[in-house]
């Protein structure tokens, strides 16, 4: 299996890669105006293939994703589904465009193989939600590492951060249709983003292009646009960021596990305000 294969692309006649596949495609569209008037125009709209992952050549998960930054993809993902807990316990990734999506393959270090193994006997799902395949509870809701206390950092450091991102997100920007997932440090700036149709796995992305860049994640804070679901919490837990903003709300269970891991979640950032959901005394300057 080959390693490095960073971002995504296409199988050449001579076997080897071609980096071309796009994260966006134009489309035909009809705009119709609240006056009656009507008008064709191009849509640009995001790419959503099937990504077929597989650990140490067994068929593991199917994710609906966008076909950009693919090797950060794989580390993350390998990060939030525990099975690896550094950049070094992957050894290799292959993507390998085929008609009707990408295989993207990972292998292991040999002492991470019996994760894979003891997971897949209990994976049937083809989604990172994180319940699908999950045979009990104690499976769905295992603990979480604690989390140390997230930097002290002033307010304006999250408003800046919410206005620099939009410069952050040009696929968005494109189609109006994806998320974003940044890393900031404490000063509010943007240091990494990662895009995606799916907020799961810009959030993967991010992570994994933290692991392999050697980011300390504890250092700063992570911004997502999308609904804080406990998924979502999950992973910055896992990735060891404590402090974990979103755009949206949280639900009942994701506050619950953010303060199980001693997160600070903050929610509903707006330019004008934010939420804190937990620990608010822990966080600002």
């Amino acid at each position: 299996m080959s390693a490095k294969g960073s971002g995504s692309g296409r199988l050449r006649a001579d076997g080897k890669m071609r980096r071309d596949m796009p994260s966006a495609t134009r489309v035909p569209a009809t705009r119709v105006g609240a006056d009656g008037k009507i008008a064709a125009q191009q849509r640009a709209v995001p790419a959503e293939i099937p990504i077929a992952i597989s650990c140490l050549g067994i068929g593991y998960a199917v994710m609906m994703a966008t076909p950009a930054n693919l090797e950060d993809f794989a580390y993350g993902f390998a990060r939030s589904e525990r099975l690896i807990d550094a950049a070094a316990d992957v050894t290799g990734v292959e993507i390998r465009a085929e008609e009707c999506g990408v295989l993207l393959g990972i292998e292991l270090a040999r002492e991470r193989h019996d994760r894979v193994l003891q997971r897949v006997r209990h994976r049937v799902g083809e989604s990172s939600c994180g319940l699908c395949g999950i045979e009990n509870l104690e499976q769905a809701l295992r603990p979480l590492p604690m989390l140390p206390a997230p930097p002290r950092i002033a307010p304006a450091a999250i408003f800046r951060a919410l206005e620099a991102l939009r410069q952050h997100q040009p696929l968005n920007a494109e189609t109006g249709a994806v998320h974003a997932a940044a890393f900031c440090n404490a000063q509010g700036a943007l240091l990494a983003a990662r895009e995606d149709v799916g907020r799961h796995n810009a959030f993967d992305k991010l992570v994994g292009h933290c692991l392999r860049e050697g980011r300390d994640m504890s250092a700063g804070f992570v911004l997502l646009t999308a609904r804080c679901s406990y998924e979502l919490v999950e992973k910055a837990a896992l990735a060891g960021a404590p402090l974990l903003v979103a755009i949206s709300a949280p639900t009942g269970l994701a506050i619950e596990r953010a303060k199980e891991a001693g997160l600070t979640l903050i929610a509903l950032a707006r330019p004008d305000s934010v939420l804190v959901m937990t620990d608010p005394h822990r966080l600002f300057a």
